[in-house]
Parts: structure tokens; C-alpha cells; sequence
């Protein structure tokens, strides 16, 4: 039989419990089951391998041992994950049999491997060392990456938000804009006074010497351009700054006859009455030497402008003519005989400065076909240029008291005519501020 001792020596290095100073110490226990199987293996092949020279104790010791091991690993709680556990796997311990020289017919079992001291921690783990397979791989770089995620992603709404509080901002003001504006204005201590020099009143026509001179001398035209021309005269005269004009004094261009204001005296007459130079004359009429020099111009005009010919029904009449003219119209229209004809003592044409005209073209139309020819359309654009007026015109009726009369002129002299046509007046009434005279007082 072989002995016994070999065998408590093969089963003591077979299990690796045999430490120095004799103390039987088991090995560590396997982290987790596959370990523990690989052990267990193992120490079924080295018994398996021994059993010709041992007997089944050592093989059932080792395979409890084992088993025990597997029992404590699999109670034993895993090691944390962020924790790589690194094992020394020692070398199987080599079994040499052979036969020594005093060997007798028994072999004899030599145990070759010893154990072997694990090496430190720090020199086994290394930057490419590749973590077990059973080991979870480190959560860190993972964790990393989801904050860096996060934070990009805050810093890009943070930067666009930013850029649209940016876009809807107002635009900063610079620092000189914003000095500018706080800069508080300067304290005006009074406001300046402009140095208005007052006007001094108009002057009264009648205290200007060129104006009593022209007035004396008879030159009305010359008088009214020393007032400073038409429209000047009569302002003066509607403004009460011309005593010494007298409106109702027969013998001046600007005189009014009308219903209220008769011929002064009623029996006036002009001392000068001339033929109107280069006019055709139906009854041989004449006119104050302005108003015919006036006429003859006029005429003459119209003719050169291509207007046609304008010929002279009527120029003056006496009071005693005019007792005639009207007692034919009274005869024939009763009191509306006032509406065409003037009573004796207040007919323009007793002033020798009213014309009655009529168009021509080879022989002369009558007073009423006027106002359709073109000498008529002529004489209401251009009569004016010429110092003439239309004295009668539709819608004046309730002022002047007479139908319209197209064809009957009034001389006013060239600055009151302008002044009459550029302030678009309808009567000499309204022209001077005089009350309206549609009929007669008496």
C-alpha cells in the first residue's frame, strides 16, 4: 500500500491551503461563478491526474474545497462598477513523478510549483488595460457627454435669444447723442422783441400837392396816377380819404349817374365835344375829346386784331334829346320804360362819356346783335385795355336799375378801367361803395 503522507502532501498542494508556519489557510474565493467553475475544474483534473498515487480523499477534499468556494462567491455581493477587480491567476502546481535512485518499487511524487505572490495593484493596471468582459464598462465618459450635450445646447438658446433681444432692442445712442439730449437748453432770460416801426396812417389825397394840381388843372387821369393809381383812388374814396373828390360832379371821368345821382347841373353840358377820329358814325355823334381819342383807339384795335368793325350808333345827347329818347320808350313800355331808358337829366350819354356801338361787316347790325358777334366778345375782353367799361351787365340789375346793355360803354379813364376789371367789379355802385340805385327817388 502507498503510503499515506504523499498523499496529505499531493492534496495540500493540490488545494494551495498550506502557508508557511504550517497554518492551512483556503484559497480566496473566486469573484464569480465562472471563476469558481474554472477552479473547480481545474482541481478535478489535477485530481484526476494524481490518482494513481493518491487515494479519493485528496480528490473529494479539492472538489469540496471548490465547492465551498463557489458557495461563498456566489453569496458574496458584486463589486461596484466604477471598480475593475484584477485577479492573479496562479500557475497549476506541476506534478513530476519519477523514480529516484534508492527508489523502491512504489514511484515517488515530487510537487514542482509553489505558489506564486501576486504582483502589486499598480503595475498590473495599465491605459490600454481592456476591463473583463463580466465587468461593466465605466459610465464616466458617458456622463460627461450628456453635460457637455446640456451645455452646448443652453449656450445656443441663451446666444439666440440674446441675438433677438438684440435685433428688437433700440439702437444704443452714442455717448455724444446721449450727452446731447440730457444737456438742458438754455434758459432765455426774454424773448426778443422785434422793433416794429408803426405805419403812419394813409395819407388824405387831398394834402398830396400832385394830386390837388392835377385836380385843379382838370387832368383827372394825371390826378388818379398822382394817388397812386386806380385801385389806390378808389380805396381813397371808399375809405373817406379823398374829401375833396366829388363823385356826383359831372364833368370828372370817375363822376356816377344813376337814379339817385343826377346831372349837376341836370342840364349839363360838356364844353368840348369832338367826332371820334377813323370811327363810322350812324348818327353823327361826338364825345369829350378823352373819351373820343379813346374810342378811336379802341377801334382801331378790335379792326388789327381781326374782331371786325365797330361803328358808333350814339355818343352825346342834351337834355333836351334825351326828353325826346325818353318820351318814345315811356310811350311805348309806360313805367318800364325805366328799365331801358333814362329820364332827362340822368343819362350818361348827357356827360359826353357813354358810347352806344354796334358790329359792322359791311353794313352795320343793330344794338341788340352785339353781344353775338365777335366785335361783341371782343369789347368785354379788351374794352378795358382802353379805358372803357361796360357799364349795364347781366346780373346788375338791382344795383344799376337797366337791363343789360352790351353795347353801352362808359369812358373811365385807363388806370379806374384797369382797376374796375382786375377787381371784377359789375358797377361804378359797388366799385365806389355807393348804395345801389335801381329806381328813382322822385
Amino acid at each position: 500500500m502507498p503510503s499515506a503522507w504523499p498523499n496529505r502532501a499531493v492534496a495540500a498542494r493540490m488545494a494551495d491551503v498550506t502557508e508557511p508556519g504550517g497554518l492551512a489557510t483556503p484559497r480566496a474565493a473566486p469573484e464569480t461563478r465562472r471563476a469558481a467553475r474554472a477552479m473547480r475544474e481545474e482541481a478535478e483534473r489535477r485530481a484526476r491526474a494524481a490518482g494513481h498515487v493518491v487515494g479519493e480523499d485528496p480528490i473529494r477534499r479539492a472538489s469540496f474545497d471548490a465547492e465551498r468556494a463557489a458557495a461563498e462567491a456566489a453569496a458574496t455581493p458584486p463589486a461596484p462598477t466604477d471598480t475593475v477587480p484584477l485577479f492573479t491567476v496562479d500557475t497549476a502546481p506541476v506534478l513530476t513523478i519519477g523514480t529516484g535512485p534508492a527508489a523502491s518499487t512504489d514511484p515517488v511524487v515530487e510537487v514542482a510549483a509553489a505558489p506564486t505572490q501576486p504582483e502589486p495593484l499598480d503595475t498590473l493596471v495599465t491605459e490600454d488595460a481592456t476591463p473583463a468582459r463580466h465587468v461593466r464598462p465605466r459610465r464616466l465618459p458617458r456622463r460627461i457627454a450628456l453635460v457637455a450635450g446640456l451645455a452646448t445646447g443652453a449656450a445656443l438658446l441663451l446666444g439666440s435669444s440674446a441675438a433677438v433681444t438684440a435685433m428688437m432692442a433700440p439702437p444704443v445712442e452714442s455717448s455724444d447723442t446721449a450727452l446731447a439730449l440730457t444737456v438742458a437748453p438754455p434758459t432765455i432770460q426774454q424773448l426778443p422783441v422785434p422793433d416794429v416801426e408803426e405805419s403812419p396812417p394813409a395819407a388824405d389825397l387831398c394834402t398830396l400837392s400832385t394830386f390837388t394840381d392835377a385836380l385843379q388843372a382838370g387832368d383827372d387821369e394825371g390826378a388818379i396816377v398822382a394817388a397812386g393809381g386806380g385801385e389806390a383812388f378808389r380805396a381813397a374814396v371808399v375809405e373817406g380819404r379823398a374829401p375833396c373828390v366829388n363823385l356826383t360832379d359831372s364833368s370828372r371821368i370817375w363822376t356816377v349817374l344813376d337814379k339817385h345821382r343826377p346831372a349837376s347841373p341836370i342840364d349839363y353840358r360838356p364844353s368840348s365835344l369832338v367826332l371820334p377820329d377813323g370811327v363810322r358814325n350812324i348818327e353823327g355823334g361826338a364825345l369829350r375829346a378823352d373819351a373820343a381819342a379813346a374810342l378811336s383807339a379802341m377801334v382801331t384795335a378790335a379792326r388789327d386784331a381781326g374782331a371786325g368793325e365797330l361803328a358808333l350808333e350814339s355818343g352825346f345827347r342834351s337834355y333836351q334829346t334825351q326828353q325826346v329818347t325818353y318820351g318814345r320808350h315811356f310811350a311805348e313800355r309806360g313805367e318800364r320804360a325805366d328799365l331801358v331808358s333814362a329820364r332827362p337829366g340822368y343819362s350818361e350819354h348827357q356827360l359826353g362819356l357813354s358810347a352806344d356801338v354796334v358790329a359792322c361787316a359791311g353794313s352795320c347790325t343793330g344794338l341788340d346783335e352785339l353781344a353775338a358777334s365777335p366785335q361783341g366778345q371782343w369789347v368785354v375782353d379788351h374794352a378795358w385795355e382802353h379805358g372803357w367799361i361796360v357799364r349795364y351787365v347781366e346780373g346788375a340789375t338791382p344795383v344799376t336799375g337797366y337791363t343789360p346793355e352790351p353795347w353801352h360803354l362808359r369812358y373811365v379813364g385807363p388806370e379806374l378801367a384797369k382797376a374796375y376789371h382786375d377787381g371784377g367789379w359789375t358797377s361804378l355802385e359797388e366799385f365806389f361803395g355807393l348804395e345801389a340805385a335801381p329806381g328813382y327817388l322822385n
